[in-house]
């Protein structure tokens, strides 16, 4: 297992961890496998989406907002219930099949860490298991 840690600077935001991911899968030597990103964090999430067009992470932050406001009259003391659920909402991992090396994303794919606490230090665990590993 790797990890890395994403420094966030708004309160929601879409991170592009694509290359990062990648670079894990390099170092790891796996020709063929799969790969899962697990956010080890209760307010924030993984996700993979378009990452050819920004506005497709800006629409999709909005919405999020709009379909859980910050301010909704939560009882969490805290005061981030609405990150707690946006986390549940976009999950806490994803896996990624590895093909010849390489992420096995489709063209306009990428992986994004979502943010919906911020800003904050977040800690990103990948681990890459080779074909015939459990």
């Amino acid at each position: 297992m790797q990890e890395f840690t994403v420094r966030t600077q708004r309160r929601t935001e879409f991170i592009d961890i694509t290359s990062q991911v990648q670079q894990a899968v390099s170092e790891a030597g796996v020709s063929d496998g799969a790969c899962t990103v697990c956010i080890p964090h209760t307010t924030a999430g993984v996700t993979i989406n378009e990452n050819a067009d920004p506005s497709v992470q800006k629409d999709i932050l909005d919405m999020l907002n709009r379909l859980v406001p910050f301010d909704a009259g939560y009882t969490h003391a805290e005061g981030n219930s609405a990150a707690h659920i946006k986390a549940t909402l976009t999950g806490a991992s994803s896996t990624v099949f590895v093909q010849f090396g390489e992420l096995a994303l489709g063209t306009w794919q990428g992986i994004f860490f979502c943010e919906f606490d911020g800003p904050r230090n977040r800690d990103i665990m990948v681990k890459i298991m080779a074909d015939g590993e459990e």
